[in-house]
């Protein structure tokens, strides 16, 4: 009886390491036959603006480079801590790459409700893919023709100079680190998106606002917006004639709006390696490079270490700001 028990045992131990090898095998293929089907990069934003023009961008270029389709799916809300939060929900197996960027990763955590993951520890940030800067434009009728002007009036009428702003996005963070630089009151206005506050200075209904710098391009070249500074640390090549607020007397300052491309914590690492590696070829291309420095962005620093630290440093700086200025949520 004990033979017969410790062979039944030998055999069900043997089936186990046999199922064990079986499942081993198949996740090896898995990982050696990385892309087998259609990759997804999942934008945290509506379609149209400047982060899903960036995920498709980056789409685009995958494509080739995988020799599968890659997908974008836009899955807008809560400044982009929806589509994150779905993201990190799936299967690390590096087909769910997840567009990171200020708003979802820097700025959300000092925000209330804190977002359920954590944009240092959470993920596998691979590189950046663009950044530039915010303009702070003011509607060509203002009386405002420089920077300093409209500091200096703003201090002499401390809360009657209004601004617009989309809660949590890269331009309402710049124009709170600006006031806090400069020391100055001004009167916000939120908005729901940057088209309905583009359309209300457009016809004067606010004075001024920080915008990304692609959107109001073609209003400033027409003359209905007048640009008074950006704010990156250099002159953007498209608005060369416009000072940087750093050069305007506030060294130092910069507010950039940025994004990148990065995957779950937990994926493997031999597919994880594949994706980075997809990601950083297709980056160095010059259709990309072209893409980008063609709309006034700048191609940032790649890799995985320069992006990981540049994250870590975006979420220390604005969260400081939020909590200087006393904002609890969106």
């Amino acid at each position: 009886m004990v033979r017969k028990l410790k062979a039944s045992a030998v055999g069900v131990f043997s089936v186990a390491v046999g199922i064990g090898m079986l499942g081993l095998a198949g996740l090896l293929h898995a990982q050696s036959d990385y892309p087998g089907k259609p990759v997804r990069v999942i934008v945290p934003f509506p379609a149209g603006g400047t982060s899903d023009v960036m995920g498709r961008m980056l789409a685009d270029e995958l494509t080739r480079v995988l020799k599968q389709p890659v997908i974008v799916e836009n899955i807008g809300g809560a400044g982009g801590v929806i589509g994150i939060e779905r993201a990190l929900k799936l299967a690390p197996d590096g087909y769910t790459l997840i567009q990171t960027g200020v708003g979802q990763n820097a700025v959300a955590h000092g925000l209330e409700p804190i977002p359920k993951y954590d944009s240092k520890a959470d993920f596998l940030h691979l590189t950046q893919v663009h950044h530039g800067p915010n303009v702070l434009v003011v509607n060509s009728g203002m009386r405002f023709k420089s920077l300093r002007d409209m500091v200096d009036y703003a201090r002499s009428n401390p809360g009657k100079v209004d601004y617009g702003y989309t809660p949590a996005a890269s331009g309402h963070m710049a124009m709170e680190l600006f006031k806090q630089t400069a020391k100055i009151a001004l009167t916000g206005i939120p908005y729901r998106g940057g088209g309905p506050m583009m359309t209300d200075i457009l016809g004067g209904q606010i004075p001024m606002m920080f915008i990304n710098q692609d959107v109001a391009l073609a209003h400033v070249q027409s003359g209905r917006l007048r640009a008074l500074a950006v704010t990156s640390s250099k002159r953007n090549p498209l608005y060369a004639e416009v000072p940087t607020i750093a050069e305007s007397g506030y060294p130092g300052f910069e507010a950039l709006s940025w994004s990148g491309v990065s995957i779950a914590k937990g994926t493997p690492a031999p597919i994880a390696e594949k994706v980075e590696t997809a990601v950083m070829q297709a980056m160095n291309s010059a259709n990309i490079r072209k893409r980008l420095e063609s709309n006034g962005f700048v191609v940032p620093p790649l890799g995985p270490k320069i992006y990981t630290e540049f994250v870590a440093r975006e979420v220390d700086q604005w969260t400081s700001v939020i909590r200087k200025a006393g904002i609890k949520s969106l």
